[in-house]
């Protein structure tokens, strides 16, 4: 019976503490609560935490965009000197090249001794390449050997085809007949091959001519940085598949970069490029500082979730809805993430670039270009915290789904004037010749730019089609201009008239009345 009568007491005690304790509990979770939805500075005034998120993520915003610039002034360099390159091997290696290139094609001929003057002008200035050019260019070599000079010629297989008679003889299988030549005995082509150059024009498809040369770019000095050596491969192409009476010619280069062998550099160019080096290698260390700060946020948010859960399912006997839930996934820190995974990205990239170890220029300027993006548009979730900044962010969240619905039901009308405009008026309308094209030019006319010129410059040549054209452009800019887009903006500023007036909080009435008010501890 004692026995019996200390264990109800234990029971007793037990009961009371809990019941002690439970409100504490309360307390400490609304003051979790209140401390994780609080701004830095709120934070900092709280509990005298530095804000080292914040810190960061301006520290970064700051290296990013200094590394950002820095790349793109010596990205300016590298395009400069290649298109510099490719001008210069085209009125180079092209006969009467203009200067201009017109549409997809450098130049173009029509006579079959035009065709042939231009293919031996090629050969020609490429025999006579170290005494012609200004510029460090001269034959590519490998294994000490000079790289050939390669011609191609495609044509239909033997048949017969006669523009006067009715019927054609066609094979439609093609063959390919190659030469090659040495630099140095190319001089010699026109006895040793002259058979080679006997084209049959109603069969030709295309000739060919590609070859190498190497190159340097002395203008990287200028910047402290060590000069890049080019391979350059030069590919000129006598286009003759529409056998439409019109060989189009056309130049392409591809420049590959490497580190120059054999160079000695005097000064602080290689110095500089080790600073440089060490800048990235600080920066990625601070992406990944900031990527494991806002990691630890999410997990700590995971945690203060299941407790707040916990919670709610004990004490009020109703699970934490989905709305509630999102409040705890703050999708800045996501976005700051995965800015620091491509900046992290960008960085080794552009190490790699700078040790010559690779050209990859655009994939790095795509990383670093967005990772730069993504840095500045998080500093708006600092700017949210004060009252006015955050109108902007609210009208965005309310807009949003309403807007892409919106965009939906446009899209289909906008894909449906694409389509028309590309199959009717793309023979008679430059601007509509292709998918893409039309829809560019569409959008331009929903923005009010180059609608005149659309008008104008449609071809009369059939009249069912030039009144098609006028219905088509007259009824798409009336729907788009007046209704859609203007249906647009109302969407975005009824939106923001409804925030502007209600100045809602960031968090759900349940989450907020939790936070504030402490009469639900007796509720």
């Amino acid at each position: 019976m004692h026995e019996f009568k200390i264990e109800l007491c234990q029971d007793f005690k037990n009961a009371a503490s809990i019941l002690i304790a439970h409100p504490m509990m309360e307390e400490t979770l609304r003051e979790d609560l209140r401390y994780y939805f609080m701004s830095p500075c709120e934070k900092y005034r709280a509990r005298r935490q530095l804000p080292w998120k914040l810190a960061v993520q301006i520290l970064k915003i700051v290296m990013i965009t200094t590394q950002l610039v820095l790349f793109g002034l010596s990205n300016q360099l590298v395009v400069a000197y290649k298109e510099e390159n490719l001008m210069a091997f085209k009125n180079l290696f092209l006969k009467s090249y203009s200067g201009v290139d017109e549409d997809d094609y450098s130049v173009a001929v029509y006579t079959k001794q035009s065709v042939i003057d231009n293919i031996f002008y090629v050969l020609d200035q490429y025999s006579q390449l170290d005494q012609l050019s200004v510029g460090p260019v001269s034959y590519a070599e490998e294994n000490r050997r000079l790289l050939p000079l390669v011609i191609c010629k495609e044509s239909y297989r033997p048949g017969r085809v006669e523009s006067s008679d009715e019927s054609y003889d066609i094979d439609a299988q093609t063959e390919k007949v190659c030469l090659t030549w040495d630099p140095k005995s190319i001089a010699t082509w026109r006895t040793n091959s002259s058979t080679f150059f006997e084209l049959d024009f109603y069969r030709l498809v295309n000739v060919e001519i590609s070859f190498t040369l190497k190159g340097i770019n002395l203008q990287t000095i200028s910047s402290h940085e060590p000069p890049d050596c080019y391979m350059f491969a030069v590919t000129i192409t006598f286009d003759n598949q529409c056998h439409s009476g019109k060989v189009k010619i056309t130049l392409d280069l591809d420049a590959v970069s490497s580190a120059c062998k054999n160079w000695k550099i005097s000064g602080t160019a290689q110095k500089n490029t080790h600073y440089l080096l060490i800048f990235d290698g600080f920066i990625i260390l601070v992406c990944l500082t900031s990527a494991v700060l806002c990691i630890r946020s999410i997990v700590l948010a995971i945690k203060l979730l299941q407790r707040f859960s916990k919670f709610c399912l004990k004490k009020y006997n109703r699970k934490v809805c989905e709305d509630d839930q999102r409040e705890f996934l703050n999708g800045w820190y996501v976005l700051v993430i995965i800015s620091d995974v491509m900046a992290i990205i960008g960085s080794v990239l552009k190490m790699e670039i700078q040790a010559k170890s690779m050209t990859s220029y655009d994939v790095c300027s795509i990383f670093l270009g967005t990772s730069t993006l993504m840095v500045w548009v998080g500093v708006i979730r600092y700017l949210g915290y004060f009252q006015k900044y955050n109108v902007l962010i609210l009208t965005m969240q309310a807009a949003l789904p309403k807007v892409l619905r919106f965009c939906c039901c446009a899209g289909m009308i906008y894909l449906g004037y694409t389509f028309c405009g590309w199959i009717v008026l793309g023979p008679y309308h430059e601007k509509f010749e292709g998918l893409s094209r039309v829809a560019e030019c569409l959008f331009s006319l929903v923005n009010g730019d180059d609608m005149f010129p659309t008008f104008a410059e449609f071809q009369q040549k059939n009249t069912l089609v030039w009144l098609f054209s006028r219905v088509y452009l007259y009824t798409f800019i009336s729907l788009f201009v007046y209704m859609v887009l203007s249906l647009f903006i109302a969407l975005i500023t009824d939106a923001y008239e409804t925030i502007k007036e209600s100045q809602t909080d960031l968090l759900t009435p349940f989450l907020t009345y939790f936070c504030l008010n402490k009469s639900i501890l007796h509720s």
